[in-house]
């Protein structure tokens, strides 16, 4: 059984950005959404742990993280974090 680094490493780097956010802007959001999906991405990785074929869980976090983030770049274009978290489209590919 392979751990999934790949998916805890995202998960901490999701939960660290919305911690940045609620340090930087005060913002109360950035850091329920930061902690609620860094939860999700890490309780995904531990499913895909133990089961490679259960990467729903993580598909759906990333996804969801890569449509909401991709949304507020084009609006903003401004790279950071909306153009980094935008980059969630590697976890889910890494998910194919």
């Amino acid at each position: 059984m392979a751990v999934d680094w790949l998916g805890f490493g995202y998960a901490v780097l999701v939960t660290a950005g919305g911690i940045a956010g609620y340090y930087k802007a005060g913002s109360t959001s950035s850091l329920a959404a930061g902690l609620l999906f860094g939860l999700l991405a890490a309780v995904g990785a531990h499913l895909s742990t133990h089961n490679p074929k259960n990467i729903w869980l993580s598909l759906g976090t990333s996804g969801t993280l890569t449509v909401v983030m991709g949304l507020r770049f084009v609006n903003s274009w401004k790279f950071m974090p909306a153009g980094l978290m935008t980059l969630t489209l590697i976890m889910v590919e890494k998910l194919h």
